[in-house]
């Protein structure tokens, strides 16, 4: 499969990541997400999760969209019937 666009290692299980029109080879998340991950236009760490936007641009959490003066969208409140509960909680929020 070739090796990996970011670090060159040709070792390990390839897979190939696809965003758009972007298309990489990786060994790794790691290497993934360094090269395919939104970076916060405030603090420059990778976006992992939900990220927050506004018309001004991406970040990674409310704090750095109000350090750059930026509005954001609410968040959403609906919850994943996918994640599991930390433990000590209840998943019945009825």
């Amino acid at each position: 499969m070739g090796a990996c666009d970011v670090c060159g290692s040709s070792e390990g299980r390839m897979f190939t990541v696809s965003m758009g029109s972007q298309t990489g080879t990786f060994d790794s998340f790691e290497c993934a997400i360094h090269m395919m991950a939104p970076a916060c236009e405030h603090c420059g760490c990778r976006i992992l999760g939900h990220p927050v936007e506004s018309e001004a641009g991406i970040y990674c959490c409310l704090h750095c969209a109000r350090e750059a003066g930026n509005p954001h969208q609410a968040a959403k409140t609906e919850h994943s019937t996918v994640a599991v509960p930390a433990q000590g909680t209840t998943a019945d929020h009825g």
